[in-house]
């Protein structure tokens, strides 16, 4: 079988199990001729468990029209609101903090998320979660 050729790459966020045909993916599919509903049905199809949780998606079109898409890991600050138990991080982060993190949660989001991160190592990317739980205000304990 000859390969396909890819006419367009598209990254989108969108939320897990709940995507709907409106925007940002119906506009972002439409421009490329592409089939919005049946990539609405199986990417929610494939990310039901995830419960509306922000996940992030690479569209590879075709010339076709035809589509295929990977599913990445939900953001680390999403993750890390989520075991902080917050709704958002702190608008002066280093000055205030407005919750705190265990270093298991970090090493369990760091897990999760290795696949996506730029790291090698669970520990390596526990110290980038670290960083970025730093940057929203979320304290890391012992």
């Amino acid at each position: 079988m000859a390969k396909k050729e890819v006419t367009a790459i598209l990254k989108l966020q969108a939320p897990g199990g709940k995507a709907t045909p409106g925007p940002p993916i119906g506009p972002a599919l439409g421009q490329h001729g592409v089939n919005i509903g049946q990539f609405v049905q199986q990417f929610n199809a494939q990310t039901g468990s995830l419960n509306g949780m922000p996940v992030g998606v690479v569209i590879s079109i075709y010339a076709d029209r035809s589509f295929t898409f990977e599913i990445k890991s939900p953001p680390a600050a999403v993750l890390l609101k989520d075991a902080a138990k917050l709704e958002k991080g702190s608008g002066l982060a280093g000055k205030e903090t407005v919750g705190s993190v265990t270093q298991d949660q970090v090493r369990e989001i760091a897990e999760r998320k290795l696949a996506d991160l730029n790291a090698t190592t669970v520990d390596a990317a526990a110290r980038i979660v670290a960083g970025t739980a730093r940057s929203m205000g979320i304290e890391v304990l012992d």
